[in-house]
């Protein structure tokens, strides 16, 4: 089963790779205002929030595990979890970012590239963390200016931690922090060679032609959706039939839908109050990153407690 994954997620980095390259020479060319915020929430919505719409499959799961079969525990958990997510990142917004990005930084390392890796040693997990902060540090050497509006956004009005970032930008330690990525993905690339490792370099490169560009919400979004989201939607449906993939997409799709629709919903009553104290553009970038980070940590939290279990 190993060997089939690692067969599907290297097709799918190729792809994606071609894809990006094909996007990048397209959209060089055109004025890329085109892509709205709005696009980027819907991509987001539909492909990227549905790769964690089985997460009540999972919490059944785990409740069995505590002897429990009331799934509205699993339902009132994780929204209060969400709910207290966002509390605090309206209380304490500069904290909150500081470590939704830390843990962000290492759910993408680990998700996009744990298939490729036996062991599940600390020295590894260090390695997803620094080879998943590419994504959070691309930006920010790339559109640096940009990037910092996004922030500013997102209700961060602490002035400390812009001039924390502003000193790192000036001695160029996004340089050597985007070393240390490069390097944490070649010795992941090195240790116990296989020709199906490529797919880490192909992800990398891909990473950094989105960056390079486009602006961080549109790389961020095609990133999200297209390799991070994907990947670990067709895990999933590999899970739900391990012999037929078009009927595990199926199968997916159907159970997929519930969750995906009540988030969906959830977010246009955010827009609707969010729209009425901000511009339509900025509602849009809260709801996005604010409503990722409620929903990341209920999400990997679950992945951890479940992947706990197992062993």
């Amino acid at each position: 089963m190993n060997v089939k994954i690692k067969k599907i997620f290297f097709n799918h980095s190729f792809i994606f790779f071609l894809f990006c390259n094909i996007f990048s020479l397209v959209f060089f060319k055109i004025d890329i205002s085109i892509i709205s915020p709005l696009i980027c929430l819907l991509l987001i919505l539909v492909i990227g929030v549905s790769h964690g719409s089985l997460d009540h499959i999972k919490g059944k799961k785990l409740l069995k595990t505590f002897n429990l079969n009331n799934i509205s525990i699993f339902y009132f958990t994780y929204l209060l979890l969400a709910i207290s997510i966002t509390i605090f990142w309206i209380l304490f917004p500069s904290t909150a970012l500081i470590i939704f990005l830390i843990v962000a930084s290492y759910h993408f390392g680990k998700e996009d590239t744990q298939f490729l890796v036996n062991e599940n040693t600390y020295a590894n997990q260090l390695l997803f963390l620094f080879k998943g902060s590419l994504i959070i540090l691309a930006p920010l050497l790339f559109h640096f200016d940009e990037t910092i509006s996004i922030f500013k956004l997102l209700l961060i009005k602490n002035e400390t931690f812009y001039s924390s970032l502003a000193f790192i930008e000036n001695n160029k330690l996004l340089n050597i922090g985007i070393i240390i990525s490069t390097l944490s993905s070649i010795f992941l690339f090195m240790k116990n060679f296989e020709l199906k490792k490529f797919t880490i370099f192909l992800d990398y490169f891909s990473i950094i032609i989105l960056n390079y560009y486009f602006t961080p919400l549109i790389a961020f979004t095609i990133y999200f959706c297209f390799l991070h989201s994907i990947r670990h939607s067709i895990s999933l449906m590999i899970e739900l039939d391990q012999n037929n993939l078009k009927n595990g997409l199926l199968i997916f799709f159907k159970k997929a839908l519930p969750l995906t629709i009540l988030t969906a919903i959830f977010c246009l009553i955010g827009m609707y109050f969010l729209n009425k104290n901000y511009g339509f553009d900025s509602s849009i970038l809260k709801l996005i990153f604010i409503g990722l980070a409620s929903l990341t940590f209920p999400h990997i939290l679950l992945e951890y407690l479940i992947e706990k279990n197992e062993k």
